[in-house]
């Protein structure tokens, strides 16, 4: 009888910016391939047409210098093996209309379904569906964090959204002093996620939701929100919540039975190591200005993002379904290089400390996954 267990591996934010994303994929494509479905969040709109936005994440092309990343790396992420991009996230639109059209247009000519993003509300909120061994795997794709130019409407071009409200409270008569800080799902927009989670979940047998969210670098922080749209999408219907934006990890938890990974950190990110003249020149003025370093020469360590060495660690998802269902959920402990390169880690000390911090902020978080090694991979445990 033929093996019909699909496997599904999720890995965070990826970047393409560099020189040769190859490279930056060659240590972990071997591991990617060997599953069934793929799946990644691609961080930059990949045009190479101008287009003034009005809008900049931050990181992105800024205004004036608007283009994406060179379409063309796109490739890259087919030769390492990806089968589902998601494309809702708070860079998608540094590049205008033309960013997310040539972006999805350039993922489905290569066979790679593009979810989260389209030229007007209703392509944005379509799902994916890849089937494989006569399982159905569903995919739906919302941004949490903004800004709120990213957001496609019936008119506009950009990526499926939830709008997250903040709310302040000094809770002690002190002005100006430190407040209690409120976040939660605006309700109209919880209600479309809940009725695209609802129509998918007749077209498919599993059914995955993912969230750019979270707070960017920050270690062992869930903002609120975060745990109560996750909790939402499960009670709607979804099997697997994937979530990535912070660069950072984030802990794993389990809720009625599903699995909820917080955040996955990013995958591949910029080159901390890459010279001034292998890096876009936007992105080195940008570097400079946020960093206010020198990006003249090679860089050492984990300069690219505040120097904080818990960046560099990284995990990938592994979900694996058997009668068309969720029967094991783990990951694959990851430790990112100075080439900005992801290294699959095995059962040993390297492999371990990645454990050990997974451990740490899932306590620090108050979540209930506990992780065991099987081989050289992590079951999830509640």
């Amino acid at each position: 009888m033929p093996d019909k267990t699909v496997t599904i591996l999720a890995v965070g934010d990826n970047l393409l910016v560099m020189k040769n994303p190859d490279e930056q994929f060659a240590l972990a494509a071997p591991v990617l391939k060997a599953a069934d479905i793929v799946v990644g969040q691609l961080e930059t709109p990949c045009t190479m047409r101008s287009a003034v936005t009005g809008a900049w994440s931050g990181f992105g092309p800024q205004p004036g210098n608007p283009r994406g990343a060179d379409p063309k790396k796109l490739k890259s992420l087919r030769t390492a093996g990806f089968n589902v991009i998601h494309l809702a996230g708070n860079k998608i639109w540094d590049a205008g209309a033309p960013g997310i059209e040539d972006t999805v247009n350039g993922l489905r000519s290569l066979g790679i379904a593009p979810v989260g993003a389209g030229m007007n509300m209703d392509e944005a909120r379509t799902p994916a569906v890849i089937e494989r061994k006569g399982t159905k795997v569903g995919f739906l794709s919302y941004n949490c964090v903004g800004p709120k130019e990213t957001w496609a409407n019936p008119l506009k071009p950009g990526c499926a959204w939830l709008r997250i409200v903040t709310a302040y409270e000094l809770d002690h008569p002190t002005p100006g002093g430190n407040p209690s800080v409120y976040t939660f799902a605006e309700p109209q927009s919880l209600k479309m996620m809940i009725e695209d989670i609802e129509k998918l979940r007749v077209f498919c047998d599993v059914l995955v939701v993912h969230f750019h969210k979270g707070i960017g670098m920050t270690p062992a922080l869930l903002a609120m929100y975060e745990q109560s749209v996750s909790y939402a999408a499960v009670d709607a219907g979804a099997d697997l919540i994937i979530s990535e934006h912070a660069h950072m990890l984030r802990g794993v938890e389990l809720y009625k039975g599903k699995n909820i990974y917080h955040g996955l950190g990013h995958f591949v990110p910029y080159d901390p190591d890459a010279k001034a003249e292998e890096r876009p020149e936007w992105l080195v003025k940008q570097q400079q200005r946020i960093f206010n370093a020198d990006f003249g020469g090679n860089l050492t360590g984990t300069q690219l993002w505040p120097k904080d060495p818990l960046s560099n660690l990284t995990i990938i998802a592994k979900v694996t379904i058997a009668n068309k269902k969720i029967t094991r959920a783990g990951f694959l402990p990851c430790l990112i290089n100075n080439r900005a390169q992801p290294e699959v880690l095995k059962h040993d000390e390297r492999g371990q400390n990645v454990v050990d911090h997974m451990i740490s902020i899932t306590a620090v978080e108050g979540l209930n996954a506990k992780y065991e090694w099987d081989a050289d991979e992590i079951i999830i445990t509640a």
